[in-house]
């Protein structure tokens, strides 16, 4: 890998990572747009690192106060009453799927997974669930002629139940063209919660499952040797800075404004891809779109 290719997927995947459109896919998109191999799944875990890194500075206080609480609450059984230490307990209870399947079907991941034809339909359909979702949230925040505005959850609703489910959205997200952001907000959406608080949940429940799964990546390429350190650690490095500003920008936009642009986005792009491939411009396999 080049300096040049790590500095521009380094950008596409701090732009991404937090958009609701699938950072993988735009890295796997990028490399066979651009004629270079697929970065792989390896890459794609070390350089969200990064991105997580960008996820504990902006969120630093949230973290930090329910850290300290959670700790408490091992000893402290009037802790656990706390909103924060159930935080703690919830985020940890919510990362169980992806854990479990991240491990199960890291073979596929890494092979079958990011075939394109596969990277198109879950653009395109992830899109139209998240059309949906969005939908039904501006119907209960507006109300109607007939009805009035619902009131829908915020974090201190959060239970038990909903992060599992929350969990399992953001399962979904092994495979590319899910999106990790897109799949857990949407889920929270159809489960009630408020624009700000399913976005606010979904980055606080990727952090130990993207830690995770870097540290366990970093691990396999040390011992194995396949990775230009070099231009990984760079890449990686963008991708914090520019992670960091798409965090500060999504958390306003989210407040006042639509999914649908990401939507109709995910859309034209799963189409493009079906065509490109269908034609014979790109291959649907990495293996053979590479060198």
């Amino acid at each position: 890998m080049s300096w040049f290719e790590s500095l521009i997927l380094g950008l596409v995947q701090g732009l991404t990572e937090f958009l609701p459109v699938s950072s993988s896919a735009h890295l796997r998109l990028t490399a066979a747009f651009s004629g270079w191999e697929d970065p792989g799944a390896a890459f794609t875990a070390i350089t969200q690192i990064g991105t997580e890194a960008a996820v504990l500075i902006y969120f630093r206080k949230d973290i930090g106060r329910i850290i300290l609480a959670w700790l408490k609450s091992l000893t402290n059984k009037e802790m656990r009453r706390d909103h924060d230490a159930q935080m703690g307990w919830l985020v940890i209870v919510g990362s169980i799927p992806i854990g479990v399947l991240g491990v199960t079907l890291k073979d596929q991941i890494e092979g079958p997974f990011r075939d394109l034809r596969i990277t198109a339909t879950m653009l395109i359909v992830v899109g139209v669930i998240i059309g949906i979702a969005d939908r039904l949230a501006a119907r209960d925040e507006s109300g109607g002629r007939h009805r009035a505005a619902k009131q829908r959850k915020g974090l201190e609703d959060l239970n038990v139940k909903d992060g599992l489910i929350f969990g399992l959205c953001q399962s979904a997200a092994l495979i590319p063209g899910v999106s990790r952001s897109g799949a857990t907000i949407s889920g929270g959406l159809f489960m009630g919660y408020q624009r700000e608080a399913a976005a606010r949940y979904s980055f606080l429940l990727a952090i130990p499952a993207v830690l995770a799964s870097g540290l366990f990546e970093l691990k396999d390429a040390m011992e194995g040797g396949h990775v230009s350190w070099g231009p990984t650690i760079f890449a990686t490095v963008i991708a914090f800075a520019t992670g960091y500003a798409v965090i500060a920008w999504f958390m306003k936009y989210i407040s006042t404004k639509s999914f649908m642009p990401f939507v109709w986005y995910r859309i034209a792009l799963g189409i493009v891809i079906i065509v490109l491939v269908t034609a014979g411009v790109l291959s649907p396999h990495a293996a053979e779109s590479a060198g």
